[in-house]
Order: C-alpha cells, then structure tokens, then sequence
C-alpha cells in the first residue's frame, strides 16, 4: 500500500538526521520507544534521545516495504541501513507502529533489534 505523505516525510527528516524537522510530526506529549529500551515520553525528551542517536551514526537510508494504514496508526515495514562513524554499513528490518492523535503521532514505536548496529563488523 503506498505511505501518506506524510510518513514519505518523516522518514526522510530521520534520513536527513534533522531532529527538529522529525519533531514536526510528533505530538507534545507523545511517547516513543526504539526497540526494547525503555519509554521516552515528551516532545523535548524526545528531541534529546533522538540527537544523542544521531550522534552515535555518520548516516541513515530508510526504504519502506509496506505501509499499512488504520483510523488511528499507521504501520510500516522497511529496511534501514545504517553508516557507523568507521564508513562500515548494517541493513536491518523493522517496523515502526505510530498510533495518531490528529495529524501527529502520540505513540511512536519502533520494532527491530538494534544490538547488530554496536556489534562486532
């Protein structure tokens, strides 16, 4: 199923590394976890833990698979390559769940196991 827009947009702040663009699309008080680590909750909480992820990459390429679209949340499958800061390279699945409040997301979560990232090359 083809994403709304506004997804296409999202993942492409993310790819841009541009936190400030990324939060355009997150409610307030929104919560978002990345894999099995624990909650963020919060705009600015949000901001913070998203800048210290960026930190620890060069760069970022999202390519969505499938999208999947409900009255509240919208769901995506894709692949994500990452650069590490040595110019090595890790694709790995994921599915991110974004359940909506308006036109932004208040629940921001995201499926995959991100250990492949800080293991050995």
């Amino acid at each position: 199923m083809e994403s709304p827009s506004w997804v296409n947009q999202l993942f492409q702040s993310i790819d841009a590394m541009d936190t400030n663009r990324f939060l355009s699309f997150i409610n307030n008080d929104a919560q978002f976890r990345f894999g099995n680590a624990p909650p963020v909750v919060g705009k600015e909480a949000i901001g913070q833990a998203v800048d210290g992820f960026f930190a620890s990459i060069k760069a970022i390429e999202h390519r969505l698979l499938d999208t999947w679209t409900h009255p509240d949340a919208v769901i995506c499958q894709g692949e994500v390559t990452y650069t590490r800061h040595d110019n090595s390279h890790v694709t790995l699945p994921f599915v991110n769940v974004f359940g909506m409040k308006g036109n932004l997301v208040k629940d921001y979560l995201i499926y995959m196991d991100i250990n492949p990232l800080y293991g050995s090359k």
